[in-house]
């Protein structure tokens, strides 16, 4: 018999398994949900401060437990804070723990304390500043449960009910901070143990999203491909226990069988998907390569109106070739030359979803750099945006300048994902859009997209259209995030001949903006 070790997140208790327990018991598992000392009861309640050792204690007396108990399969499931005393006590018994599965919970490290996977910047500094005020590891002290839309700070709450996150405050207990700031400490024994991650999509990214970052040269998620970790996906928030409960056991039931799909690795045969060919026969063209600026002149003298490709990412520092090579920016340049338009790419610093700022300043550098040349006509300018680029967008949509004549986004992140803890940035264009006036928009939207950009692309879309905003909606029915090297059908090529037009057209058209 599979025993299913159940532990909790930061907060909460036993009592949010009561759902899923019962549909594993009915298919046959046993689910024991672990009382953490402070969040539920725990041998050693009240006892003097609560840290993490406490409550890897906690987890280490009902392995012991059920492992005296012979024949029987032992299946940790961490969530949220709760995979790292999951990881605290498998090191400890990696001999007899079947599986470690990571319920919508990050990675963890040695000599990391769990609060460095707390995604809100502004809610560790809070953490850290309250620990300060207590002394070592804020010795003693409680952080106060959050409640209503304040859960958001800790996870998305899509799926949630009005009811459910009602319950899920009404339950809740104040998290003893010597378990958010004592580091984990691992012998390197629970490496042995096979690991399955559950991916809630309406809080995070999904597999196809973690694949592309892999590619890229994420080291987190090398890391993962190399080890073969199996992963599966939830489309729902951070608290599927809560939202989809049922589901969750018949995920967890895969997961436990070792059930769901793995990073791959790429080679020189299997190239990643953003360094495949470019879905259009562009001719080459000669580039200019200045700072961290590549330009594509059209023939003739000028000058000429131009369109700046702004990439993607979080991208990695090292990760060779740098995206103003990637196949999709020098397809796009090549191609609005051909068609009269200086096209440039460049390379910008957004390697970590804190990077915004500086990235979208590197973005303003070279776009001045370009106005700046003589053979570019400096009031005939437009912008187009990928992926996590999106954000970008934010900033040129709020005060759009007389000279920008178009912005452009393909498969856009247009609002901070949940799991970036960011709700407050600046780099939110549902917020901004309505300050852009005439300005026009090409959106370039992905019929395959995933759940969590998705949503902000809808987001985006209803607020465009209750300001009234100046948006054109170019459809890629069957385009998946990054369709330019991963859907090179007929009807994708069409699509982004239509986009290309679209922006051309602005670009050459009468001002935009007054």
């Amino acid at each position: 018999m599979t025993v299913f070790i159940l532990v909790a997140g930061a907060f909460t208790g036993p009592h949010v398994w009561r759902d899923t327990a019962a549909r594993l018991a009915a298919g046959g598992a046993e689910a024991r949900a672990v009382a953490l000392t402070g969040l539920g009861g725990g041998p050693g309640a009240s006892d003097g401060p609560v840290d993490l050792e406490t409550h890897i204690a906690d987890v280490l007396a009902v392995i012991d437990a059920v492992a005296a108990e012979s024949g029987r399969e032992i299946v940790l499931v961490g969530h949220d804070y709760g995979i790292h005393p999951v990881y605290g006590a498998a090191d400890r018994r990696a001999g007899v723990v079947t599986r470690i599965i990571h319920l919508d919970a990050g990675m963890v490290r040695d000599g990391v304390p769990a609060l460095a996977a707390v995604p809100d910047p502004l809610l560790r500094e809070e953490v850290a500043n309250l620990a300060t005020a207590r002394g070592e590891r804020g010795s003693g002290g409680e952080l106060p449960p959050p409640a209503g839309d304040a859960w958001s700070r800790w996870g998305s709450t899509a799926g949630l009910s009005a009811a459910a996150l009602d319950g899920l405050t009404a339950l809740a207990a104040p998290q003893p901070l010597g378990t958010l700031l004592q580091p984990l400490r691992l012998t390197g024994a629970v490496a042995a143990v096979p690991v399955t991650g559950v991916l809630c999509t309406g809080n995070g990214p999904g597999v196809e999203m973690l694949q592309m970052m892999a590619d890229v040269g994420d080291p987190a998620l090398r890391a993962l491909a190399d080890a073969g970790v199996a992963l599966l996906e939830l489309a729902t928030g951070h608290w599927p226990m809560l939202s989809c409960p049922a589901v969750l056991a018949d995920v967890l039931a895969e997961a436990a069988s070792g059930e769901g799909q793995r990073l791959t690795t790429p080679d020189a045969a299997h190239p990643p998907a953003h360094l495949r060919p470019f879905l259009l026969d562009v001719a080459e063209r000669p580039r200019e390569r200045t700072g961290n600026t590549d330009l594509y002149l059209p023939d003739g003298p000028g000058p000429h109106p131009a369109v700046v490709f702004v990439h993607g990412g979080p991208v990695p520092a090292g990760a060779r070739p740098t995206p103003r090579d990637w196949p999709t920016l020098t397809g796009y340049a090549r191609l609005v030359a051909g068609h009269g338009a200086a096209g440039v790419t460049l390379d910008h610093r957004l390697h970590a979803v804190t990077d915004y700022g500086r990235a979208a300043a590197d973005v303003a550098e070279a776009v001045e750099r370009v106005r700046a040349d003589p053979r570019v006509d400096a009031d005939r300018i437009a912008l187009w945006f990928f992926s996590g680029g999106g954000p970008i967008m934010a900033d040129w949509l709020a005060e759009p300048p007389r000279w920008l004549r178009c912005v452009a986004a393909n498969y856009p992140i247009l609002a901070p994902l949940p799991s970036w803890g960011l709700a407050g940035s600046r780099f939110h264009p549902v917020r901004t859009v309505s300050e852009a006036g005439d300005l026009p928009v090409v959106l370039v939207r992905a019929g395959r997209e995933s759940a969590e950009i998705a949503a902000t692309v809808e987001e985006f879309v209803a607020e465009a259209a209750r300001c009234a905003a100046n948006v054109e909606i170019v459809d890629v029915p069957e385009g998946r995030h990054g369709f330019e090297t991963l859907d090179p059908t007929d009807a994708v090529r069409a699509a982004v001949l239509r986009a290309v037009d679209a922006v051309l057209d602005r670009l050459r058209g009468p001002d935009a903006v007054s």
